[in-house]
């Protein structure tokens, strides 16, 4: 346990060092922490927070820098959220209002990074096996037909059938009606499965028509990979602890090429509840070292869907990314439960 001067002096110590991104020395404390401390006496905890490893003393400097371990006890103990202002709220609520979902994940990207200066990333779920609500078959030419299907979310996918002989309007009536009043709510796997019987007792001319239909359904409505939406990532080139270091910067741009990592990242903080600080190496991502990712789940009417969050150097204002974080969230989850 830090005694209370112990953790005035490293809350003070971190505060200065985000502000100033300069290894903060003992008069500096003693002007900003209004403790009424000899410079001796700072010294002294300054010492000892180093020996817990809160602290580090970089070699050209007498000042102190804090330790990934400094800034997890920070955010865990001393941290004082700032509520955002007004301003930043306006821009995020003018952004984020029910609207097309890939677009809502792209400006919520965008406004993570604009307001923190940093990147912000949201993973956007990929497809699961989808079901359909409503069929319908258009005739186009001769032999060309306009499959039309609008899922149970009430997407609309189009897909041209080729077929091998004309279809009369009776006949496409007939093959939707069947598929709509038997089958609505199911996936196109269940359907096919479901029908390998009733396609033997089926009228032989529409069978061709069926399986047309079943296996672009399946096509357009299949499950796709989860997908990562980033914005920002340049912003970090401007942060001197990154950039100082070339070879970190490229594994990092690397890892943002790659996507793989962070989206494992950004999936194991889907599992919890609010938002997520991964600080250095908690994230047991190696390009991530020097960095700090804040996450936060996001929903859709109340279940958990995706994850979105901000990626920059561990010398960053928490108090005020946290809250950026979290509200995003909110927000995202409110403009996609209401779409």
């Amino acid at each position: 346990m830090l005694t209370e001067r112990a953790q005035i002096l490293l809350k003070t110590l971190v505060e200065r060092y985000v502000a100033e991104g300069q290894p903060v020395g003992s008069r500096t404390l003693s002007k900003y922490s209004a403790l009424d401390l000899s410079p001796a006496s700072i010294r002294n905890v300054m010492a000892d927070l180093e020996d817990m490893g809160l602290v580090t003393s970089p070699h050209t400097s007498a000042g102190r820098v804090p330790t990934a371990l400094g800034y997890r006890f920070f955010v865990d103990s001393l941290l004082t959220i700032q509520p955002l202002n007004s301003k930043e709220m306006s821009q995020l609520e003018e952004q984020l209002h029910a609207d097309d979902p890939q677009r809502l994940a792209a400006n919520a990207s965008q406004l993570l990074s604009d307001l923190t200066r940093f990147a912000g990333v949201v993973l956007v779920p990929g497809r699961r096996s989808t079901a359909f609500r409503q069929l319908e078959f258009i005739n186009l030419s001769e032999k060309r037909i306009l499959l039309i299907i609008i899922t149970a979310e009430g997407e609309v996918q189009n897909r041209v059938l080729l077929t091998d002989r004309a279809y009369t309007p009776s006949e496409l009536t007939r093959a939707a009606n069947f598929l709509n009043q038997n089958y609505a709510g199911k996936t196109f796997a269940d359907v096919r499965r479901l029908m390998q019987d009733e396609l033997q007792q089926l009228h032989q001319d529409i069978n061709g028509l069926m399986n047309l239909a079943l296996t672009a359904g399946s096509a357009a409505l299949a499950p796709n990979r989860d997908d990562l939406v980033m914005s920002g990532g340049h912003n970090l080139l401007k942060v001197n602890e990154l950039s100082s270091n070339m070879e970190r910067l490229r594994k990092l741009f690397d890892m943002f090429e790659q996507k793989t990592s962070l989206m494992q990242l950004l999936d194991i903080s889907q599992r919890a509840h609010g938002v997520q600080i991964f600080i250095g190496g908690e994230s047991e991502v190696d390009p991530l070292d020097g960095c700090s990712v804040v996450t936060a789940p996001y929903k859709v009417n109340g279940e958990i869907v995706g994850t979105l969050g901000v990626v920059g150097p561990t010398r960053m204002a928490y108090e005020h990314i946290i809250p950026i974080v979290d509200i995003t969230a909110k927000l995202l989850s409110s403009a996609l439960s209401f779409h």
